[in-house]
C-alpha cells in the first residue's frame, strides 16, 4: 500500500548516515604479477587512502599501516600515489609528501629527503635500482613550483636531492620505461595549455649511467592532446591522441612509414582528461591483444582490440562505467559500475570471460523500488546546438505524489569543467530521487566523451555555454511537463559551483542553488590558484590581465544585484584550489542584500570533502535548505543549518 505525500517529503532508507557509513572510494589498481592492489578512500577514517592487497590465494587485507595516508599533492589533484614491483610497494605519504618503500612484512621506510618536494606517477627502474617519477619542487617560497622528471635511489641515504632527468617545461606526466629499460617515454606541456588542450610525447634513450640522450618528439603539440603512453610487451610504444578530433589509439614504429599508425579510427573517445596521474583506458593481454574502454555519445564500453587488424570486439558486461583498467595475460581488472550497482573492483577472466567482484564501494543492499534509473536525454540549447544529460525521475515505491503535483528538479553541473558525468550508480543522487526530487545531471558543452569539438565549445565561453546548457536542460524538462518549473534548483562543486553561481546570477531560471567550493570571482581565481590551473582560464575565458573585462563581466560576485534567489555555500577552509575567500565574498554580498543565504565551512577539509561527518552535513544541509525555501516537510529530522535573512521570504 503506497502513501500519498508531496514530492520532497518522502521517507527514504537512503539516509546520509547510510551513505557515509557504508561507502568507500575505490581507486588506482596495480597488478604485480598475479598479486593485485588498489586504493581505498575511507570517509570513516577521515578520508584516509589505504593500499589494499589481494594475494594469488584470494586473501585480501590492508597493506599500509594506519599511520600512513597514501596520497600525493602533485598538481593538487594527485593520482599515481603508489606503485608495486616484485612485492615491494613505493608510495607517497600525504602528511609529509615523502616517498616510502615498504617491503613485504616490514614497516615503510622513507627513500626521499625531507623537504618541499612532492612525488607522483612513478616507475621502478630495476636495471639501475631507482625510482623514476614526477617531482614538484616547492622549495622557493612565493614562486611557482618547478616540475621535473627525477630519479630517486631505492636504497642508501635520503639526504641527496632527487636527480633531475628531464626539465625545462612547465609540466610532466607518465614517465614510462620500455620493458628492456633502454628507453623512457613521457608527456610534457606548457602554460597556458591544459593536458587535454595540447601535450607532447617524447622518447629518449637511457644511457648506462642513467642519464637520457637522443630525445625526440614522437607526437603531439599545442593543438594535439596525448594520453597514456604505454609500452607493449614487445617494446612498441602505444598512446592515445585526439589528432582526428577524437581520442583514438595509435602506436609508434620509428623504423616504419608512417612511424605513427592509427589502430582503430572511430568517432569515440579512448582517452580522458588528465586531471590526475596514472589514468588508464587500455592495457595489454599480449603484444597482439589489447583490452580497452571507450566512450560514445556519453556512454562507456569495454572491448578487445587486435592492433594488427584494427578489429574492435565489444565485451558484454553488466556494467556501463569503467575506470582504472589494468591488464595481464590472463585477466583484466577495473573499477566498474552500472546505474543500479555501486562501483566495484571487478576482475574479468580473459579466457572464460567470467566476472568476479573483488570489492564493492558499498555493500548496501537497497531495494530496487527506491532506485531511479537514469534516462539519457538530448535537448536543444543556444544557437541551435544540442546538449546532453542524464535525467533521474523521482522513485520510491512507498509513495505516490499529490494529485496534479510535478516534482522539483535539482540540476547538477559537474566540476572540471573539462570532465563528464556518467550513469554510474550514485547514492548521493538516489538520496534526492528517493525523497521525490528529480535530478538532471548535465554534460554541458565542454564536457568530455563527445569529441574535441564538443569539448572546445567552452573555449572562451566558460560562464556562457555551460550556464546556457544547464538552464536550457531545466527549461526543456519543465516545458515537457515532467518537472515543476517553479521549483528548479541547481548545485555543483568547484567549476560546477561556478556554473551554479553564474546560472543563478545571469539567468532567470532557477529558484535556489548550492555551491560546493565554487568560484564566484574569476579574477581572484586567476590571481590565486595553484600552478596546474594557473593559466586554465586563459582558454576558458581569455588571457589575464589583458581581458580583465571578461573576468569581471562573468564573475557573479560583481553582479549580486541580479541575483534574487537563495544560495547555500559549503567550503573547506584548507582549500588551495578555490580558497575560502571566494565563498566568503559571495556570502557577505548576499547577506548585505538581504537574500536568504547559508554558509557551512569545514576545518581540515581541502578541495572536495573526505570526512564522513562533513559529507553527511552537506547532504542533509542542502536538503534542509530547500525544504525551508519551498515549504515541504521532511520525513526525517536532519541537523539544521543557519539561514541568514530567511524571514525575508
Amino acid at each position: 500500500m503506497t502513501e500519498t505525500a508531496p514530492y520532497g517529503s518522502w521517507r527514504s532508507p537512503i539516509t546520509s548516515d547510510l551513505i557515509v557509513s557504508g561507502t568507500i572510494g575505490l581507486g588506482q589498481i596495480v597488478l604485480d604479477g598475479q598479486a593485485l592492489y588498489w586504493l581505498e578512500s575511507r570517509p570513516t577514517e577521515g578520508g584516509r587512502s589505504v593500499i589494499v592487497g589481494r594475494t594469488i590465494a584470494g586473501e585480501t587485507g590492508d597493506v599500509t599501516p594506519p599511520e600512513f595516508n597514501v596520497r600525493t599533492r602533485v598538481h593538487e589533484y594527485g593520482g599515481g600515489a603508489y606503485t608495486v614491483a616484485d612485492g615491494v610497494i613505493y608510495f607517497s605519504n600525504f602528511a609529509d609528501q615523502r616517498l616510502y618503500k615498504q617491503s613485504p612484512g616490514q614497516a615503510p621506510v622513507a627513500i626521499s629527503p625531507v623537504g618541499s618536494f612532492r612525488f607522483a606517477d612513478g616507475d621502478v627502474d630495476h636495471h639501475r635500482s631507482r625510482f623514476i617519477c614526477i617531482c614538484e619542487d616547492h622549495t622557493v617560497a612565493g614562486q611557482e613550483p618547478t616540475n621535473t622528471i627525477v630519479s630517486v635511489p631505492l636504497g642508501g641515504t635520503t639526504d641527496a636531492t632527487p636527480a633531475v632527468l628531464v626539465s625545462g617545461n612547465d609540466f610532466y606526466a607518465s614517465p614510462r620505461l620500455s620493458p628492456d629499460g633502454t628507453q623512457l617515454a613521457w608527456l610534457t606541456w606548457n602554460h597556458p595549455n591544459m593536458p587535454w588542450d595540447g601535450t607532447e610525447l617524447w622518447v629518449a634513450h637511457v644511457q648506462a649511467d642513467g642519464t637520457l640522450a637522443r630525445a625526440i618528439q614522437v607526437a603531439g603539440g599545442k593543438q594535439e592532446s596525448i594520453f597514456q603512453p604505454e609500452w607493449s610487451p614487445d617494446g612498441v610504444l602505444y598512446f592515445v591522441s585526439d589528432r582526428s578530433g577524437w581520442w583514438n589509439l595509435y602506436r609508434w614504429h620509428p623504423t616504419e612509414a608512417p612511424s605513427v599508425q592509427a589502430l582503430c579510427e572511430m568517432a569515440a573517445e579512448f582517452g580522458q582528461p588528465q586531471w590526475g596521474f596514472r589514468m588508464a583506458t587500455y592495457g595489454f593481454a599480449s603484444a597482439t591483444d589489447l583490452i580497452c574502454t571507450y566512450t560514445q555519445s556519453g556512454m562507456q564500453y569495454l572491448a578487445r582490440l587486435d592492433p594488427t587488424t584494427g578489429k574492435l570486439t565489444p565485451i558484454a558486461t553488466p556494467y556501463s562505467t569503467f575506470g582504472g583498467l589494468q591488464v595481464t595475460g590472463e585477466m583484466a581488472v577495473m573499477v566498474a559500475g552500472s546505474p543500479t550497482e555501486s562501483l566495484a573492483i571487478v576482475q574479468l577472466d580473459l579466457t572464460s570471460m567470467e566476472i568476479e567482484v573483488l570489492r564493492r564501494s558499498s555493500d548496501l543492499a537497497i531495494d530496487p523500488g527506491y532506485l531511479s534509473v537514469p534516462q539519457s536525454i538530448t535537448f536543444p540549447t543556444t544557437a541551435g546546438q544540442t546538449a546532453y544529460g542524464f535525467f533521474y525521475p523521482p522513485q520510491n515505491h512507498d509513495y505516490t505524489a499529490t494529485l496534479g503535483e510535478k516534482p522539483p528538479l535539482l540540476v547538477k553541473s559537474h566540476g572540471g569543467p573539462t570532465a563528464a558525468t556518467s550513469t554510474a550508480f550514485n547514492l548521493k543522487i538516489q538520496y534526492w530521487t528517493s525523497r521525490g526530487i528529480a535530478v538532471l545531471d548535465v554534460n554541458y558543452g565542454g564536457s568530455t566523451g563527445y569529441g574535441r569539438d564538443y569539448r572546445e565549445r567552452l573555449k572562451g565561453n566558460w560562464g556562457i555555454v555551460d550556464v546556457d546548457d544547464c538552464a536550457n536542460g531545466a527549461k526543456y524538462l519543465a516545458e515537457s511537463g515532467v518537472v515543476d518549473g517553479d521549483r528548479l534548483m541547481i548545485d555543483g562543486g568547484s567549476a560546477g559551483g561556478y556554473t551554479t553561481l553564474a546560472a543563478l546570477t545571469f539567468r532567470d531560471v532557477f529558484k535556489a542553488g548550492a555551491s560546493f567550493y565554487g568560484v564566484c570571482d574569476l579574477e581572484a581565481l586567476a590571481k590565486d590558484t595553484h600552478k596546474f590551473e594557473a593559466r586554465y582560464l586563459d582558454g576558458l575565458v581569455g588571457p589575464y590581465p589583458e581581458r580583465q573585462d571578461l573576468y569581471i563581466a562573468r564573475s557573479p560576485v560583481h553582479f549580486t544585484a541580479q541575483l534574487s534567489c537563495p544560495v547555500i555555500f559549503f567550503q573547506g577552509l584548507e582549500d588551495k584550489i578555490v580558497p575560502p575567500n571566494q565563498a566568503e565574498m559571495m556570502v557577505a554580498a548576499l547577506t548585505q542584500k538581504g537574500l536568504p543565504v547559508a554558509y557551512v565551512a569545514f576545518e581540515g577539509e581541502q578541495h572536495g570533502f573526505r570526512k564522513a561527518e562533513n559529507i553527511k552535513r552537506t547532504l542533509d544541509g542542502e536538503l534542509y535548505f530547500y525544504a525551508k525555501l519551498f515549504g515541504f516537510d521532511l520525513a526525517e529530522a536532519v541537523e539544521p543549518v543557519t539561514i541568514v535573512n530567511l524571514p525575508s521570504l
